[in-house]
């Protein structure tokens, strides 16, 4: 079926208020529904753990929430620097889907790279407005800490993005658990963009409107697809006569300068991010190293960070993060927002009021992601999609 391969397909027609069910059941030959009425309701939830396999690090169905994950999470924070950012309160009403219906796809195999001698075989799930023309494209890209990309996760804000008329598709990419490093990152987004683009007459995508979204390392993964346009390095498997090129970015919480990722935290929390051979340092030198990400040489850890490649060229970017992060230091998306605006690249940075990481579920705490979910915060990300690529 179209160059798939062996990937499971599922298409169906659904209204957004009964998603939940095609787009979380993460099993093949899920059974179509159809909507009965466009009412607003409030958007599906995802069920992790299932869709994605092994090859990006997803945790098998049935284990508990971040299992095999060991992150740090601060104790003390320090207040975070509100220079050249905008404060929101978060509060209100959370998002409500139903505006559109949508055709969904699970499990389309986009890529399979060979990762330590291993081929692996990477899927993204993909869900299309059933609207008239061609729609902008976002690419969403979950969290997990280097070591987990399970692309069933956030399906609600996901879903209310598309709600919005654009296509969306998440997806999985290779992590520490098999070896890959940022560089595998970054191809295997750019390889699931060309993939896309390829198939854009199938898919009702304008191949000319592409924007990447992330959230914690996935948010750092949009910061690197974003500000390596062009470069060939990133560029290999299929399709390479499409562009993988973005025109927008949305970065929340990802880190930008990882040698400073824990620079608002406790010493505790510092030394434990700063670990000889932990999954940081394993993203930047690769499996088995027993360097460290402040021990290591200095022109390897700049390579791996999205700064380092920003230029006047780089598209625009919006960035958000919560005051009280315990994962991802707050000043790194201030970080990345003051280099882009020394290069004259369009940035806007939000910072959310007393919010949490925002994808702390895939360790057990759903609440954390409250405050991102509401219409206020959200909406920050549509109105900056409908500025830079339409809708």
């Amino acid at each position: 079926m179209d160059n798939r391969k062996a990937g499971t397909v599922l298409a169906a027609a659904v209204a957004l208020g009964l998603a939940a069910t095609a787009c979380s059941s993460g099993g093949a030959g899920t059974s179509a529904r159809a909507a009965s009425s466009a009412k607003l309701t409030a958007c599906p939830q995802s069920s992790i753990g299932g869709a994605a396999g092994g090859a990006g690090g997803a945790r098998p169905s049935g284990a508990p929430a971040g299992a095999g994950l060991s992150i740090p999470i601060a104790k003390t924070i320090k207040p975070a620097d509100t220079a050249g950012s905008t404060v929101v309160d978060p509060t209100g009403p959370q998002i409500q889907c139903g505006k559109a219906q949508l055709t969904t796809y699970q499990n389309i195999v986009y890529s399979t790279p060979v990762t330590s001698g291993k081929k692996t075989q990477l899927v993204l799930d993909l869900q299309v407005p059933k609207t008239a023309g061609k729609k902008p494209l976002v690419i969403y890209l979950t969290g997990g800490g280097f070591s987990s990309a399970d692309p069933s996760g956030n399906l609600n804000q996901r879903t209310y993005v598309a709600d919005q008329g654009y296509v969306v598709a998440s997806v999985q990419y290779r992590t520490t658990t098999v070896g890959a490093t940022y560089k595998d990152g970054v191809i295997d987004v750019r390889s699931a963009i060309r993939y896309l683009r390829a198939h854009a007459s199938q898919y009702h995508i304008n191949a000319s409107k592409v924007a990447v979204w992330g959230q914690s390392a996935g948010g750092y993964l949009a910061a690197m697809t974003g500000t390596t346009n062009g470069l060939s390095q990133f560029n290999t498997g299929a399709n390479l006569g499409q562009s993988s090129n973005v025109q927008a970015v949305v970065d929340e919480f990802g880190p930008s300068d990882l040698s400073k990722l824990a620079a608002d935290y406790d010493t505790a929390t510092q030394k434990a991010n700063y670990a000889p051979g932990n999954s940081l340092a394993q993203w930047v030198f690769g499996p088995g190293t027993k360097k460290s990400i402040l021990n290591g040489p200095a022109a390897e850890v700049k390579a791996a960070d999205p700064i380092s490649y920003i230029t006047s060229s780089t598209p625009p970017f919006v960035e958000l993060h919560g005051t009280h992060d315990q994962l991802v230091s707050p000043s790194q998306t201030g970080l990345v927002n003051d280099a882009l605006r020394a290069k004259g690249v369009e940035s806007t940075r939000y910072l959310i009021k007393g919010a949490d990481h925002g994808d702390l579920t895939f360790i057990g705490n759903a609440k954390a992601a409250l405050p991102w979910s509401t219409k206020k915060v959200m909406g920050l990300i549509v109105t900056f999609l409908h500025q830079h690529l339409g809708s």
